[in-house]
């Protein structure tokens, strides 16, 4: 949300004078079915939508909210309104990802009129040691904040697929004034909770709390400056990579950050001023706001920021491609470094490479004339000669010269695209991330930033890049990536732990809270890229309406192949192909009744289970398909299906 909107709202808000409360447990609210999914259908290739950026399925997204990581998913969470391209009121959209590139829409997490109070930004964490006593069965608490004028708590027993509401939503933290944004994290070194919170109590700074198990908080001190402006970050990083030399970094909402150290209780720094750790339009109209780190990462500090300016028809803003921070020690100081996660690999499909080229003007302007990417990755490191003035990128280039961006390094004033930024050895590094409308540069190995949102032309024969300069220079190396797209790789609404992707093969086949819903006249596939031969095959199959459906198994890409299904119309478990069917078992089959099913195969011989019996209810022999893809079927029905698993 912008600024104005953030303020305008808080002062609608009545507050009282009290500056801290605590809470103790209640009973807690579970949350209802979430009401608005699925969103409308979408390939993810409209103009300008980023193929390898997140960004909503649909609606309106800003703030990133509550990142965090458990049991190999990384879960982000994000402000959002779903029925609109604006901002209003604001729920707190999810999405997924096994590996920070590929993510996969998921239900609305938090939402009005279920979940209590102002869901605006907030903080997110893994309550791995069941500090908080709200665990109730295997998976540990996921426990997330938001509000105004106070902090509320909602937290998640599933993984993440629903959220309760904490102690019917009075909030755990109180405050004066207009306050929001609470940044929750491990403060490991004393074996407890920090949290800090921005408000503008006697001018913008934050209170720092703690708490031993996350629904009692202690207020600790506050840091007031008049630079800290909401969405407040607080992260411990190593000086160049020396865990001796730790410090701590607070950021606002604008990439102001300043450094310094942390005993649990206050923060100081030395600094008279902050340092800006991205150069891009830093402000809810722009194209860096808000960023924030993952908690519980494996893979370092990782963030994410909210690009605002990108739109399409169906869809506002879009999330920066995640960043591992650093901490490099300066001649000026501790400076943050943002460097793009090494998956970002997993995307590139093709390079082009260049080595050691001593490059005159003309021959850098030919360099890249026979490219004509749309999505790619550029690596260049430069080394500067006497005549260096200037030298850089075009990029959407088009037949009549004109280009959609430029990336420029001027020598005499030591920066990149007007931010100071020395050589290093009498050379100079860049590195750029470029999407249909998002443009990210990196500088030095990470010690510049700038992140854009560029109105990039869609026609065909605007995908050009060029190099140029102004004076010799010799060019040590360049690789350019094409990128594929990161879209299309998860199941928003399908528990399931197969590889690959599903593709529907035939009927009609929708994202639902409850699963992936299948409908169809006569016989509809859902098919998995994934193949097995002997193997355990279960799942949960409900019949809404109709005949049946079931768990399809050795098949084609079409769903040829077996097939066990629950049939209401005959009353039997039927094991069956095309052409035959092989078994029944008489049961029977109430509409609305969830079924689990279990195969086993080994060679020819094919056992079926039911709800967990421990003898099978079919035990057969075919040999007609030996192996071949996993699926769903649907039978003049409509039918759901959750939690398909290979044990």
């Amino acid at each position: 949300m912008t600024a104005a909107q953030r303020i305008s709202a808080a002062l609608m808000v009545l507050t009282t004078s009290v500056a801290l409360a605590t809470a103790s447990a209640g009973p807690p609210t579970v949350a209802a079915v979430q009401s608005e999914f699925p969103y409308p259908p979408t390939t993810y290739s409209e103009p300008h939508r980023g193929q390898f950026h997140f960004s909503s399925q649909s609606g309106w997204m800003n703030d990133p909210n509550g990142l965090l990581y458990y049991k190999g998913v990384y879960h982000f969470f994000y402000q959002h309104n779903p029925h609109g391209l604006e901002w209003d009121t604001m729920h707190w959209g999810h999405a997924t990802s096994t590996d920070l590139v590929h993510w996969t829409q998921k239900p609305i997490a938090l939402e009005p009129g279920i979940h209590p109070g102002d869901l605006w930004s907030g903080a997110g964490v893994v309550d791995s040691s069941n500090t908080s006593g709200l665990r109730t069965g295997t998976e540990d608490p996921l426990v997330v904040f938001a509000g105004t004028n106070g902090v509320t708590m909602f937290y998640s027993n599933d993984a993440g697929r629903t959220f309760q509401t904490y102690n019917n939503g009075t909030p755990v933290v109180r405050m004066p004034g207009t306050s929001r944004d609470a940044k929750v994290f491990s403060d490991a070194a004393r074996g407890r909770w920090a949290m800090v919170v921005w408000s503008d109590e006697g001018g913008n700074g934050v209170n720092i709390y703690s708490s031993p198990n996350l629904r009692d908080w202690t207020f600790r001190s506050r840091f007031a400056a008049g630079w800290l402006f909401e969405c407040p970050d607080f992260v411990a990083l190593p000086v160049d990579g020396d865990a001796s030399r730790t410090r701590w970094v607070l950021s606002d909402a604008s990439s102001e950050y300043v450094v310094g150290d942390f005993d649990g209780s206050t923060f100081r720094t030395d600094w008279t001023g902050p340092q800006r750790m991205d150069h891009g339009r830093n402000d809810p109209n722009g194209s860096f706001y808000a960023a924030q780190v993952f908690s519980n990462s494996p893979q370092g500090v990782v963030q994410m920021a909210w690009m605002p300016s990108n739109r399409g028809a169906t869809w506002t803003g879009n999330a920066t491609f995640p960043v591992t921070l650093g901490l490099r020690g300066t001649p000026a100081g501790p400076r943050i470094t943002r460097t793009p996660i090494p998956a970002v690999e997993s995307l590139r499909h093709r390079t082009t490479s260049f080595r050691n080229r001593v490059l005159t003007p003309a021959f850098a302007a030919q360099l890249l004339r026979d490219q004509s990417v749309e999505t790619y990755e550029v690596q260049a490191e430069v080394e500067l000669t006497p005549s260096t003035t200037r030298f850089g990128f075009r990029l959407d280039t088009r037949p009549d010269g004109s280009a959609g961006a430029e990336v420029v390094y001027d020598v005499r004033a030591g920066t990149l695209m007007g931010t100071a930024l020395p050589p290093v050895g009498n050379r100079v590094k860049v590195r750029m991330l470029v999407d249909r409308g998002q443009l990210e540069v990196f500088g030095n190995d990470g010690l510049f930033s700038r992140s854009d949102n560029v109105v990039f032309d869609q026609r065909s024969d605007s995908r050009g890049v060029s190099l140029f300069t102004e004076g010799d220079v010799k060019l040590i190396s360049l690789d350019l990536h094409e990128l594929a797209p990161a879209w299309g790789l998860g199941e928003s609404t399908l528990v399931h732990n197969l590889p690959g992707q599903w593709r529907p093969a035939s009927g009609v086949w929708t994202d639902v809270t409850e699963g992936k819903q299948g409908r169809a006249n006569g016989d509809a596939f859902y098919v998995s890229d994934h193949t097995g031969a002997d193997f355990t095959y279960e799942g949960d199959v409900r019949v809404v309406n109709g005949v049946a459906a079931g768990l399809t198994f050795r098949a084609d890409q079409q769903g040829a192949g077996y097939t066990a299904n629950v049939d209401s119309a005959a009353g039997v478990v039927k094991l069956w192909r095309p052409g035959r069917d092989i078994a029944t078992f008489a049961l029977p089959v109430t509409h609305g009744t969830t079924y689990h099913l279990k195969v086993v195969t080994k060679g020819t011989n094919i056992k079926v289970y039911l709800d967990n019996r421990a003898t099978p209810v079919i035990d057969a022999t075919d040999a007609q398909y030996a192996s071949g893809r996993f699926g769903l079927n649907v039978y003049a029905s409509t039918a759901l299906f959750q939690n398909v698993r290979l044990a």
